[in-house]
């Protein structure tokens, strides 16, 4: 019980504004800018749009049905927040990683084909395994800020849409380059985060001994 109330504690601490900073750092919209174009190469351009809001959209859904049934499903697997806090911080970590250290051989490994649809667009650029472990952590630590969360998954979603929507345009404007100096600084911040999970979660654990 000690342990669950800290990190319901934890949770409290965190607003709107902080909840929304991190969950457009884990999408991390301009990060996934040479995926979706990469991605869309062999898309008709006057199909794209369509494309990207419709796999924002399916992205939207499956982290909403995460962050409403996530307590429920912890539940059913006999979870606790302890270990999705650390579970979830180490995916962080290793997602953060990728972004700071990126293949070589691209987010692919192979030259896309066709027009996408949930893979690799939805999942696992958007709603990747951290993202679903972050939604899940929010509501089961603190569930009475249910509409907040939502609130700052809407607008994460909505600024990702707005950044990919004009891809294009923000590689030609910053390079590739900028963008990809951009998606190692979020990197950074990500590994800060994931350790300071990580940290807490080893803190808790302690005191529970």
């Amino acid at each position: 019980m000690f342990g669950t109330s800290t990190l319901t504690e934890h949770a409290m601490q965190y607003t709107f504004l902080s909840v929304t900073v991190l969950l457009i750092l884990i999408t991390d919209p301009l990060g996934n800018i040479p995926l979706f174009i990469n991605v869309l190469r062999n898309v008709a351009l006057e199909r794209r749009p369509k494309v990207i809001l419709r796999e924002v959209a399916i992205a939207f859904i499956i982290l909403l049905v995460f962050m409403i049934a996530g307590h429920t499903f912890l539940s059913m697997m006999h979870l606790t927040d302890l270990s999705l806090r650390l579970a979830g911080g180490i995916v962080l970590f290793l997602i953060a990683l990728r972004m700071i250290f990126p293949h070589a051989e691209g987010p692919l490994g192979s030259e896309p084909l066709g027009e996408p649809l949930i893979v690799p667009l939805a999942i696992p650029a958007l709603a990747g395994p951290s993202a679903i472990a972050t939604v899940m952590l929010l509501t089961s630590q603190a569930p009475g800020k249910m509409l907040e969360w939502i609130s700052a998954l809407t607008v994460t979603m909505a600024v990702c849409a707005i950044v990919l929507l004009l891809a294009d345009k923000i590689q030609r404007w910053l390079g590739a380059p900028t963008v990809t100096a951009f998606e190692r600084l979020m990197g950074l911040v990500l590994v800060g985060i994931s350790v300071e999970m990580i940290l807490e979660g080893i803190r808790i654990f302690m005191r529970q001994l």
